[in-house]
């Protein structure tokens, strides 16, 4: 499944003081209107106890411009924990959601990468679809031998020819190997075939 870009609103800025009162700043969080949610969350930027509010916020917030404030202020608290949060909502069938998710994580190379070999290795060949397409620019040294495992292990060929074009974009010579070998035993699907041959000649610089 390809990556649908996301309509997302330029975030507004975030706060750099903790807010005067945490618990207020958390109780505006349910408040009906959009903006008093807005202004709660730029505040809550500085206090990475709230992440987990925040989180929980997310997967409930309908207001696009909300929401963008909200990946924003995640980024900017990232750690494993909320890594694991977005992670879930790879799984969402909102699809501006996912997305944002998704751009998101490829913001916290850090904080994504201990969840990476889990998403890998989902059940939901869309899931590990989703994190090809996060490996595919994050910016974590580890990147292209992750998207070479799976092109070396994953049996789908929609996994496959995500890793494919990621290696096509972060691979170095010591991927061409694994792609030879991916289109042998894909032999005889011309798609493949092109995907493979056309990310080869971009590794090999031809």
């Amino acid at each position: 499944m390809a990556l649908v870009k996301a309509d997302r609103q330029a975030p507004l800025p975030l706060s750099e003081s903790p807010p005067r009162d945490l618990a207020a700043a958390l109780s505006d969080l349910g408040s009906p209107e959009p903006s008093v949610r807005r202004t709660a969350i730029r505040d809550l930027a500085a206090c990475p106890e709230a992440a987990m509010d925040l989180c929980d916020l997310l997967e409930r917030e309908v207001s696009p411009s909300v929401r963008a404030v909200l990946f924003s202020t995640l980024i900017h608290l990232q750690s494993s924990a909320v890594a694991g949060r977005l992670a879930e909502l790879l799984r969402s069938d909102d699809v501006p959601l996912r997305n944002a998710a998704i751009e998101a994580l490829q913001e916290m190379p850090d904080a994504v990468a201990p969840h990476l070999q889990r998403l890998l290795s989902d059940d939901d060949s869309d899931v590990r679809i989703f994190a090809v397409n996060i490996l595919a620019v994050l910016r974590h040294v580890q990147a292209p031998e992750w998207l070479a495992s799976v092109v070396r292990a994953d049996a789908h060929i929609n996994v496959c020819a995500a890793a494919v074009d990621g290696l096509a974009e972060v691979g170095g010579p010591e991927a061409l190997g694994d792609l030879a070998d991916l289109r042998q035993r894909f032999a005889g699907n011309a798609f493949m075939a092109f995907a493979i041959d056309a990310a080869m000649r971009r590794i090999r610089g031809d």
